[in-house]
């Protein structure tokens, strides 16, 4: 079924003057002042629910017959037309037999090439119907005028392209780019604050020395190293116990144990003879039990009374600070384990703010150096105390991580959801850049012509941001590798793949 693109339902239609690194009459290698006096042709840029139309044309002079550059993408992936047949239909608007251009295939993928000749001035409707197995439509095109004399043709205006340039063949050929319109709606509204990432409780652990000791050399060969990953009670290290005061301690816990293992066999035999209590078996059981958990506290035994550094989690090795045959006193950190699987975002919520949030609010955030966004799982605290330096309260997000995408002690830029929904132009979250601090997006207002604006943000839910100021409802923005377009916009260079037409 066709679709028939209008230019008042959200549909982009631009006709602009061509500059010198555009298509048609600018490819004749003509000197500058030559090209400012040429005729002037056009461009425009069409999106239906099916197809972007991006037509460049020359001037339209009665028996002077020029190539169209016809760009066609499929906007359901955004590739090239590849096959398929094209018509052009020009209708006069003053009445006789319309001129009618067909292309069969397209001169290479998604460029068309067709070259009407008009017999007669006046203004033309031209609907464009595209037949391919990419895609069928009907584009309508209206206002095209036909001049009867080259003379009497605007003159292309000095000067350049103003915005980013970014031809189809790049488009094309770059993964992942798409644009989508803007649109009014509602998100939860929010604001905006400084946080970072931490390791969520019970997901952190620093392992000291439980005593003085020696490091023994040969446990380091197997030691894990800062980024490797560790079981729960795998060992770390080995320590031999020395003579200070950690030490005797430990000598005498060991000592204890035999002792009180001992008393405890001995009241066990004379009890099963029925020559003792049972009072003296509990007793001796409970004092067995003291000592095993003194000398538990002072880190366990190895063969030879060695002390086993054991992992109190599972995670990854963040520091090791230990090094073969040194002397470590009791307390001196040996390692860090973080598992990060789950950690937890920590927001300063400025005090005006803090009525805004609640237990239902989340938070949406982005970490330096990357521009994905996240989103918190769930709300695991907030603060009811605001601190007197920073006049801020805490609040605590849990983020799901299990990617280890996201790093302990980044710092982030944190969207807060208030619980209230507001009103305004939405786009999706994708079509977002952080740009040295700013929001940027880029606008597509032509096929091959982009705008960088900065924005401000109200919101974000479900993919989509609510931006409050520098993108109106109809205007087309990229969603989908806008990097790549910012790659454009800071490139001097012209693209070396350049127009195939």
């Amino acid at each position: 079924m066709m679709r028939t693109a209008t230019l008042f339902t959200g549909i982009a239609f631009a006709i602009l003057t061509l500059s010198l690194g555009g298509c048609g009459r600018a490819e004749s290698g003509s000197a500058d002042g030559e090209v400012a006096n040429a005729p002037a042709g056009g461009a425009i840029t069409i999106w239906t629910d099916s197809t972007e139309l991006f037509m460049e044309h020359p001037a339209l002079i009665v028996g002077a017959p020029d190539k169209f550059a016809v760009h066609l993408t499929d906007v359901t992936d955004f590739a090239p037309l590849r096959s398929g047949k094209i018509t052009l239909r020009f209708v006069p608007r003053g009445g006789g037999a319309p001129l009618v251009v067909t292309q069969d295939v397209p001169r290479a993928p998604g460029i068309y090439g067709p070259a009407p000749a008009f017999t007669a001035p006046g203004i033309y409707d031209l609907t464009l119907l595209v037949n391919s197995p990419q895609a069928r439509d009907s584009i309508t095109v209206p206002n095209l005028r036909v001049y009867a004399r080259a003379a009497d043709a605007p003159r292309e205006a000095a000067g350049g392209e103003s915005g980013v340039s970014f031809l189809k063949e790049q488009q094309w050929k770059t993964p992942g780019f798409r644009t989508m319109f803007a649109q009014s709606g509602s998100v939860m509204a929010s604001f905006d604050a400084p946080g970072t990432i931490e390791p969520a409780a019970g997901r952190y652990a620093d392992v000291t020395a439980p005593i003085s000791g020696l490091v023994d050399p040969s446990s380091i060969a197997t030691s894990p190293a800062p980024g490797q990953a560790v079981a729960r009670g795998q060992s770390l290290a080995v320590l031999t116990p020395t003579l200070g005061e950690g030490g005797s301690a430990y000598a005498e816990a060991r000592a204890t144990l035999r002792e009180t293992q001992d008393e405890y066999d001995r009241a066990k035999r004379l009890v099963d003879a029925e020559a003792a209590p049972q009072r003296r078996l509990h007793e001796a059981q409970n004092r067995l039990q003291a000592a095993r958990e003194a000398l538990a506290g002072l880190g366990g035994a190895g063969a030879g009374g060695r002390i086993v550094i054991r992992s109190p989690i599972a995670g990854v090795v963040a520091t090791r600070t230990i090094t073969p045959g040194s002397r470590v006193e009791a307390g001196t950190p040996l390692f860090t384990i973080v598992d990060a699987r789950t950690v937890w975002l920590s927001v300063n919520v400025p005090a005006a703010q803090a009525p805004l949030v609640g237990r239902t609010s989340g938070a949406a955030f982005t970490i330096e150096g990357s521009p994905r966004r996240y989103t918190s799982t769930r709300t695991v605290s907030i603060g009811s105390v605001i601190d007197p330096q920073s006049r801020t309260v805490r609040a605590l997000y849990e983020v799901n991580n299990s990617d280890a995408s996201i790093r302990v002690g980044s710092n982030a830029r944190v969207s807060v959801r208030t619980g209230q929904q507001a009103d305004g132009v939405i786009i999706p979250a994708s079509a977002v850049l952080d740009e040295d601090g700013r929001t940027i997006v880029y606008v597509q207002p032509e096929g091959e012509t982009f705008e960088k604006r900065e924005v401000r943000l109200g919101g974000e839910q479900g993919g989509v941001v609510l931006v409050l100021d520098g993108v109106k409802a109809g205007e087309r923005v990229v969603t989908g590798a806008a990097y790549q377009v910012r790659l454009a916009s800071l490139s001097t260079a012209v693209p070396s793949q350049g127009h195939e037409h």
